[in-house]
């Protein structure tokens, strides 16, 4: 345990951040995973719907520095190519 005060406000101010990106990254997987759900399911418009909600939540995370950028590029990659795949 540290034993300076800026550094005791440090330890306070990491454990905080890293609660937050907890909970936010658990909310993006659980928008990754209606996708994937809707796009079980077959219907269009709900995976179209699922696709913009969890397209956007990966967005926010990669401008936070939750998740790298080209890891966002990746699964908004893959969610297309799902999109696409069902259309056919």
């Amino acid at each position: 345990m540290p034993n300076i005060k800026s550094a005791k406000k440090r330890v306070k101010v990491i454990a905080k951040k890293t609660l937050q990106n907890k909970m936010f990254k658990s909310s993006m997987k659980t928008e990754i995973k209606k996708f994937y759900a809707a796009v079980a399911t077959g219907d269009a418009s709900l995976a179209q719907a699922a696709y913009k909600s969890a397209t956007k939540k990966i967005d926010v995370a990669a401008a936070k520095g939750i998740i790298h950028k080209n890891a966002a590029a990746h699964k908004k990659s893959q969610f297309t190519k799902a999109i696409n795949g069902m259309q056919k």
